[in-house]
């Protein structure tokens, strides 16, 4: 069995707005990509050599491109003219940009998931935070990072809006990169606290309280951001050796 066939039957399609490791090889190859980015463990500047991907991932060059154009698409990725791509990396006025995007779209999305999200939805997104919790109480702090960035786009798919939610593909992924160059790696992670609130204030259809926390959200997020981020690497066969040795 190829290691495309191993993901696609080792790995179900999640149950959020996040990625889905089945489909097409360069659907897996993008989630697999992106996750990485949201759980921090690529680091921001590392090149994607096209080839090495491909022996990674048992596919050609080809589908790995595809996979790197959506990337790009998204402003994860940079392809640069005769050098390959590489993962985007922010300057400081660039993650005060992102931030500030984050404001404005996150506004939005919460306010209409105040108004239009249903009971089966809330129950979802409490399963992701006590799932969230439970991955930095035993110490995964990838995949809990991974799953406080699916909350913000499970929020967006609540709030009934496509054009909200593919910005906010974007701007959790670019956020995410910030957070892996820019936050102190010390710094403790509370967000699932924080999304527990936000989540008793959909409930209670109190939209002016739900804004007022996620901008709190937002801003203890950004407060923790420095010039000393750490933790990711650019090592493509290290940060994909788990589906190596499968």
């Amino acid at each position: 069995m190829s290691l495309n066939e191993k993901l696609q039957t080792k790995m179900p399609p999640k149950a959020v707005a996040g990625t889905s490791k089945a489909g097409t090889q360069d659907d897996i190859v993008y989630a697999h990509i992106f996750d990485a980015i949201l759980e921090q463990r690529l680091a921001p500047g590392t090149k994607l050599n096209e080839e090495a991907l491909g022996e990674i991932f048992g596919v050609s060059r080809t589908v790995i491109r595809r996979a790197l154009s959506r990337l790009a698409h998204e402003q994860i990725v940079v392809l640069r003219p005769n050098r390959g791509a590489v993962v985007a990396s922010a300057t400081i006025d660039e993650a005060k940009q992102i931030f500030l995007a984050r404001r404005v779209v996150e506004k939005a999305i919460i306010e209409q998931a105040v108004e239009h999200a249903t009971a089966e939805q809330i129950d979802v997104i409490k399963g992701m935070v006590e799932e969230e919790r439970a991955c930095f109480d035993r110490g995964d702090r990838g995949a809990g990072i991974r799953l406080s960035g699916e909350f913000h786009l499970q929020l967006a798919t609540m709030a009934n809006n496509a054009p909200l939610l593919n910005f906010q593909r974007s701007l959790v992924s670019q956020t995410s990169l910030i957070i892996a160059q820019y936050e102190s790696g010390g710094k403790t992670h509370c967000s699932y606290d924080e999304h527990y609130q936000l989540i008793r204030a959909i409930e209670e259809g109190d939209k002016a309280k739900a804004v007022r926390l996620m901008m709190h959200h937002l801003d203890h997020i950004e407060g923790k951001l420095n010039l000393d981020g750490e933790g990711a690497s650019d090592d493509l066969r290290a940060v994909f050796s788990h589906l190596i040795s499968k």
